[in-house]
């Protein structure tokens, strides 16, 4: 992946598929509770409680999955946790309200981490002693 020249809309792409991944993964069930019914039975008694989901993910889904989640170790928490909530989808106001933050310090903090994992991904280090928004601009200077 050295090859691969990261920038913040394909981490953002990339935490997406993840966080669809990790929905689509299978249910956990208790071992050693089974049913001596055939399953067709089964599935009539339980005929409105039928949820359709989409086919488990493939190993490389899981594979990009595992790196993904990974790169949210490099940030601040509370980046962290907006950069989750907005690859699970989340608006905006649901992020600021679990988040505390005003919608612009939430999308300069999301930004400004979207940055932060594109850059360490590229093999950089990440500049010290800047505000957010210079280190934003300087990062987004540099990836284009």
């Amino acid at each position: 992946m050295t090859d691969l020249r990261w920038t913040p809309s394909l981490v953002e792409e990339r935490l997406a598929e993840a966080a669809d991944t990790l929905r689509r993964l299978p249910e956990v069930r208790i071992q050693g509770h089974a049913s001596t019914w055939p399953p067709y039975i089964q599935e009539c008694w339980s005929a409105e409680d039928v949820t359709l989901r989409r086919p488990p993910p493939s190993a490389a889904a899981i594979t990009r999955m595992d790196e993904a989640l990974q790169w949210l170790r490099l940030l601040d928490p509370t980046d962290a946790r907006i950069v989750w909530l907005r690859a699970n989808g989340e608006p905006w106001k649901v992020v600021c309200w679990k988040v505390g933050l005003a919608r612009s310090a939430a999308n300069e903090h999301w930004l400004f981490a979207l940055c932060i994992i594109a850059w360490q991904l590229n093999g950089r280090r990440v500049p010290r002693n800047r505000s957010r928004r210079q280190t934003i601009t300087d990062i987004q200077a540099a990836l284009r």
